[in-house]
């Protein structure tokens, strides 16, 4: 990864918290869908991560600088989530084989966000 920034416990604090936001919100459209009779369409984990990247895009633009979110974190996440999704997909993968419930949006991205967390966790501690 290039010029990787560390990440302080208050950055990944609100990326946990960003990440639980986008867990409820795809609880409540899955809820929706099914209040109208739609059915559960496929998600994967990367297109959990374009999520995650989308909304971090978002909030950096609107309250970035008051939040404490440093310079080049977009960039840095954007390269972190390049280097790990491969990983991160297969973990979430192998959770969502084992089990023989339906597996939907809000449990995709629960899973996807913990094991992107784990990486940045280890990755913070200096680790590889």
């Amino acid at each position: 990864m290039d010029s990787p920034i560390a990440l302080s416990g208050h950055v990944i604090g609100l990326l946990k918290e960003y990440m639980r936001d986008l867990v409820d919100q795809a609880a409540q459209e899955t809820l929706a869908h099914q209040q109208f009779g739609f059915g559960a369409m496929p998600y994967r984990p990367d297109q959990a991560i374009s999520d995650l990247l989308a909304l971090l895009d978002d909030r950096i633009e609107s309250e970035g600088v008051q939040v404490g979110l440093p310079e080049g974190f977009l960039h840095h996440m954007w390269s972190l989530c390049n280097e790990v999704t491969a990983q991160v997909s297969d973990r979430v993968w192998m959770e969502t084989n084992l089990g023989s419930h339906l597996v939907g949006k809000a449990r995709i991205r629960e899973l996807t966000y913990r094991a992107l967390i784990d990486v940045i966790e280890l990755h913070a501690r200096g680790g590889t």
